[in-house]
């Protein structure tokens, strides 16, 4: 019960919601009203579902008017509980509890083994305290084990405006002598039900005679199209073609995401259908299901669950009317925030910049010159190129030196395999040991920075889209795109300089002044290395921003320190972990926030420019803090004073920032979280925890003056042919097994570096 308390006090410093600003939003739902909310369970892609918690945070973030929406299971003796699946082994312990209780039904028409309700009195289930679990792999499952299943009466007792009972199969609770409509009927506390559905078309005729329906809706559910509806024997696609029939006995419809927006098999959505519109038409409404965070599997998304959402609701030609979801808060933001003020012009005063990170790479291969087009398209302030060298001198714009994982490079350049300590732990195939000919005979190749390609590839349309640009060209894209700026990012210059020959300030010198951007400019010229001997080297043009990149994870900034990067700098570009702790440690916490830092408020003191990198959209990038939704961590970082943000994906940070509810005075519904935040539910956890972040040292910023260039010849710099027997490396690798090797090492990167 303390924990309880504590919580509590936490959600009324976490959550306030202000009287909203007036909107002249016209919706095309049925009502003309905006579409409700209908929260799973409660917040059930966070918290176990029907929970104490999970009901609580869906009332915290949903909006005014959220429904709860229960998936109604009856026990042996006719009690009522809320559960997505009949088979209570799916987000219960009960298999734990009764592990010989195992049972075998039949409902519409398959063999399905599990536990059921229908077996246990609630007593049973009370005594023996079977508690929820969280049913999906990708959620927090830290709160299992600690809540007891809720009765119906009891969740009901919760101030939601109204609620929703799902009947899943009547049916089946008829053939187990369990009367459903009586047990509606009979319940006081479903004088608050506003809707009950079935996917059952003679439970709903039962029904239409017991029910008040000015109060009371019924709702005709909708399964797959192949699927067999038991009263009628027809098929759910076959009723679809009669909609006007399912209005004799009901006043709505619930339909999976793709009866609306059809999925072709390549997980690209196809034109939408005329379904909303049709059922208006005849006076349906139209519920959409499916709305998960972290069920995104819709490439035109880009993982960006609040773009789904404005498919749906914010439409040209229509808006269903309302959205089951697992996620109340990320629907509530789509539908307060950015789909009733999409058209407000707006833009947050003090909006930070938004850099993109080797352009939008999440939707482009990385430094091709649509990535950078789709950057400035999306919103985009500043465009970065880091900067490469090939081994005749070409600069080029490149996310790494290795091309093996970024292009074409392993089914080429096998031969040119070679391990590099000073540029990378894992064998590559680099640019510098390529000639500028032999690099433009490579394609771009996007990749996922987390090694789980496969799993959760980025846009496969656009694999290998693009064209790998020069420095020149790239100056000369975001001159002609009227980009506010460009960030230049300088990698291994010392050992570019010293081992290969390469002098790549001098060439990125000689390309600024090519472009006349090394004199009084429009175009904010942002000049970034983790080298301050590199920084130092552009301390003669005053226009250049000199940004010093702190590849490390750190916990505090002492003045001692900073001292040193203002010698070298005006502005420092630090990773998101720097500013917000999450936890890589125990079994417990891992993945939530532990702590904040006091870096950015450290840095800002001393007059230094801030810089926060990299904000993804994917879901397994975010602390489940965020409720895997980036655009909650944008929020909750835009609470810090920095001065711009680093993104993978610019138009979900832009989104944010041209939308009322960035900002605070005015905002009508508050996104952000104050972290730490789920972690304060834990308590006293026994266990392993991550180290804290280390300070950082002066000597972490000064680096050694850098060699001279020094003078390679002929034979050193004759590059060995594709296909020959010349290895560069002590063990020459196939294609599958660097491949094989590289994916590993780029998960590794991505955890311990984060750039």
């Amino acid at each position: 019960m303390k924990k309880m308390i504590r919580f509590f006090i936490l959600i009324s410093l976490l959550i306030h919601v202000s009287s909203k600003p007036a909107s002249t939003k016209k919706w095309l739902t049925l009502n003309g009203r905006p579409p409700t909310i209908m929260a799973r369970g409660g917040l059930s892609g966070v918290f176990p579902e029907s929970s104490f918690l999970a009901i609580q945070m869906a009332m915290d973030f949903g909006t005014k008017g959220t429904v709860l929406y229960c998936n109604l299971q009856l026990t042996k003796d006719g009690v009522g509980l809320c559960q997505e699946d009949m088979n209570l082994q799916v987000s219960t312990n009960i298999d734990m509890k009764f592990p010989n209780d195992e049972k075998t039904y039949k409902i519409n028409g398959k063999d399905v083994k599990g536990w059921f309700a229908v077996d246990y009195t609630i007593d049973d289930m009370l005594k023996a305290n079977v508690t929820g679990m969280q049913t999906v792999l990708n959620r927090p499952d830290f709160l299992d084990d600690m809540f007891p299943l809720l009765t119906v009466e009891e969740i009901f007792q919760n101030d939601f405006s109204s609620f929703w009972l799902n009947v899943q199969n009547a049916a089946f609770y008829s053939q187990q002598k369990l009367n459903l409509a009586s047990y509606i009927q009979g319940e006081k506390s479903f004088r608050k039900v506003k809707y009950i559905s079935c996917a059952e078309i003679d439970f709903l005729k039962t029904m239409n005679g017991k029910v008040n329906k000015v109060r009371t809706q019924l709702i005709f559910v909708f399964r797959g199209k192949d699927e067999i509806e038991p009263s009628t024997n027809q098929t759910y696609g076959s009723i679809l073609e009669n909609l006007a029939s399912v209005k004799a006995f009901a006043s709505g419809i619930v339909v999976p995401k793709d009866y609306i927006w059809p999925v072709n098999k390549a997980k690209y959505l196809e034109d939408p259908t005329t379904l909303v519109p049709d059922a208006h038409e005849l006076g349906l409404q139209v519920y959409a299901t499916g709305f998960a965070n972290d069920f995104l599997n819709v490439f035109n998304y880009s993982y960006d669950p609040i773009a789904e959402y404005l498919n749906f609701i914010d439409a040209p030609q229509f808006s269903v009317d309302g959205v089951i979801t697992d996620f109340a808060n990320t629907a509530a933001s789509a539908i307060e925030c950015f789909a009733t003020y999409r058209d407000v012009n707006f833009t947050k005063k003090n909006k930070p910049l938004i850099i993109s990170h080797n352009g939008a790479s999440g939707i482009y291969s990385n430094c091709t010159d649509l990535a950078y087009e789709e950057a400035l398209t999306d919103g985009a302030d500043i465009i970065d190129c880091k900067v490469q060298m090939t081994k005749d001198g070409m600069a080029f714009c490149m996310g790494s030196a290795d091309l093996a994982g970024e292009t074409t490079a392993v089914a080429t350049f096998q031969t040119r395999v070679a391990t590099i300590p000073e540029i990378q732990v894992r064998p590559g195939i680099f640019s510098f040991d390529l000639t500028w000919s032999e690099v433009q005979t490579l394609k771009p190749q996007l990749g996922s920075p987390f090694g789980m390609q496969q799993k959760y590839p980025r846009n496969p349309a656009y694999k290998n889209a693009g064209k790998l640009v020069t420095l020149g060209q790239f100056l000369e894209l975001a001159k002609t795109k009227a980009a506010y700026g460009i960030l230049i990012n300088i990698e291994n210059a010392a050992y570019l300089a010293a081992k290969k020959g390469l002098d790549i300030i001098g060439a990125v010198n000689a390309a600024l002044s090519k472009a006349s951007l090394d004199k009084e400019s429009t175009l904010q010229v942002l000049i970034q290395s983790d080298d301050t001997s590199v920084l130092s080297k552009f301390k003669t043009v005053p226009s250049y921003q000199r940004v010093f990149a702190i590849t490390n994870d750190i916990g505090d900034a002492p003045m001692q320190s900073i001292d040193e990067i203002k010698k070298f700098a005006d502005a420092v570009n630090i990773l998101r972990q720097s500013v917000i702790v999450v936890n890589q440690g125990g079994t417990r916490t891992q993945g939530l926030i532990k702590s904040v830092t006091n870096v950015v408020e450290e840095l800002k003191r001393a007059n230094l420019t801030v810089y926060i990198s990299v904000m993804r959209n994917e879901f397994f990038s975010l602390a489940f803090d965020y409720m895997a939704d980036p655009t909650v961590e944008i929020a909750t970082f835009a609470e810090f004073n920095m001065d711009g943000l680093v993104s993978e994906y610019p138009a979900t940070v832009n989104r944010y920032f041209t939308n009322v509810c960035s900002d605070l005075d005015t905002t009508p519904y508050v996104i952000a979280i104050q972290p730490p935040y789920l972690i304060q539910l834990l308590g006293n956890i026994p266990g392993p925890a991550s180290a804290p972040n280390p300070p950082l040292k002066p000597a972490d910023v000064v680096d050694p003056a850098l060699p001279p260039v020094a003078k390679i010849t002929d034979a050193d710099s004759t590059p060995a042919a594709p296909g020959s027997d010349k290895k560069s490396s002590s063990a020459l690798l196939n294609a599958d097994v660097l491949g094989s090797f590289l994916v590993a090492s780029l998960v590794l990167g991505f955890l311990c570096k984060g750039y």
